[in-house]
C-alpha cells in the first residue's frame, strides 16, 4: 500500500514515522523548507514507547503527480482549504482519504472536495508536538489511531488499511462504529479546549478557583448534550474520562489550543466550539458556558488579526 502523509509536523511525522520505521511505503507531502531540512538529517521522534529516527521520504507540491492508495491528512481545520488543494493530484479512483483533524466539520469539506464515498472517518487520541528543532516529542504512551467506514461495519479497503498499520509502533484500532469514536472526541475536545482556552490556565489552576468545577461539568454536559441529540450519547466510559481529564485537582493538562494562543498562534474555535454551538442551535440545546468560551476564543482571533 502506497501512503501520503500531509505533512511531517506533530501528527503526520509521528504515524508517518512510525509506519516508516516499520517498513512500509511511505512518503511525507512537505513543504520544500521541510523537505531540506529532512534531507540534511533524519525524522526523529522521541517517545516513551521507543525513539525513531528515518529518512524520510518527501514530496514537495509542485512535484506530486501520481495517485496514492492512502491520504492521511493530520493538519489543523484552518489548513484544510490549502491541504485539499496540495493532496488534489494524490486522490485517484481507487484512493482512500483518511482525515485525523479534531471535529467534524471537516468531514462535509473533504466529502464536496473529493466525494463521500473516498473519505472514511479517523481521529488520533495521542498528546505529540513538533519541536522548533523539527524533532517530534511524544509526551504519553497513548498513541492510538482509531479509523473506520463513517456508515459502520468493515470494509476491504478498511481491512487493507489495518493490515498496513499492524505492528508499526502505535496502536491501531480498526473500528466498525468510527462516528461514536469521533464525536466522543469532538465533545472532549471542545469542552477542554474551550475551558483551558477561554480560562487561559491548566485544569489544576482552573479547579482550585471557586467555581471551576462546576463550570467544568457544565462545559462538558453541554458538549455532550449535542452529541445526545444527534443522535450519538457520549458512551459511560468516555464521559467518566472526560470527568476525570476536565476536573482534576493540580492537573497540568492542558489541550494544545492553549499552547497555540500561549504562542500567538491561529486556533480551531470556529471548528469545534463554533461548530459545536451551531449544532446545538440547530437541535434546540443550550449552551451558555461553552457560548462564554467561544466568545473569548473569538475575541482572540480578533485581537490576533488586528496585530
Amino acid at each position: 500500500m502506497r501512503i501520503l502523509i500531509l505533512g511531517a509536523g506533530a501528527i503526520g511525522g509521528y504515524y508517518g514515522g512510525r509506519l516508516a520505521a516499520a517498513g512500509r511505503d511511505i512518503t511525507f507531502l512537505v513543504r520544500p523548507a521541510r523537505a531540506a531540512a529532512l534531507a540534511e538529517k533524519k525524522l526523529t521522534i522521541s517517545s516513551p514507547g521507543g525513539d525513531v529516527a528515518i529518512s524520510a521520504n518527501t514530496v514537495t507540491r509542485d512535484a506530486l503527480k501520481a495517485a496514492y492508495d492512502l491520504v492521511v491528512l493530520g493538519c489543523k481545520a484552518y489548513d484544510l482549504a490549502d491541504a485539499i488543494t496540495a493532496v488534489g493530484p494524490a486522490v485517484g479512483p481507487g484512493t482512500t482519504v483518511l482525515p485525523l483533524l479534531n471535529g467534524l466539520a471537516h468531514l462535509e469539506t473533504l466529502d464536496a472536495a473529493f466525494g463521500a464515498e473516498k473519505v472514511i472517518g479517523g481521529c488520533a487520541h495521542i498528546s505529540v508536538t513538533l519541536a522548533k528543532d523539527g524533532s517530534i516529542l511524544h509526551f504519553a504512551k497513548l498513541d492510538s489511531l482509531t479509523f473506520g467506514e463513517r456508515s459502520g461495519g468493515s470494509s476491504a479497503r478498511c481491512e487493507a488499511i489495518a493490515a498496513a498499520f499492524a505492528g508499526a509502533g502505535f496502536r491501531s484500532v480498526p473500528s466498525d462504529n468510527v462516528m461514536q469514536v469521533m464525536w466522543e472526541k469532538f465533545a472532549l475536545i471542545t469542552a477542554a479546549s474551550g475551558l483551558t482556552g477561554a480560562m487561559r490556565a491548566p485544569i489544576g489552576a482552573i479547579m482550585a478557583t471557586r467555581d471551576g468545577t462546576r463550570i467544568a461539568n457544565e462545559m462538558i454536559a453541554e458538549c455532550e448534550a449535542v452529541a445526545a441529540a444527534s443522535g450519538v450519547p457520549v458512551r459511560p466510559q468516555a464521559h467518566t474520562m472526560a470527568t476525570g481529564l476536565l476536573t482534576a485537582a493540580g492537573s497540568p493538562f492542558t489541550a494544545s489550543m492553549l499552547r497555540d494562543i500561549e504562542g500567538g498562534g491561529e486556533i480551531e474555535c470556529e471548528h469545534l466550539q463554533g461548530d459545536m454551538i451551531r449544532r446545538a442551535e440547530a437541535l434546540g440545546v443550550a449552551t451558555p458556558v461553552l457560548a462564554m468560551a467561544y466568545c473569548h476564543l473569538q475575541a482572540y482571533r480578533n485581537r490576533r488579526a488586528q496585530g
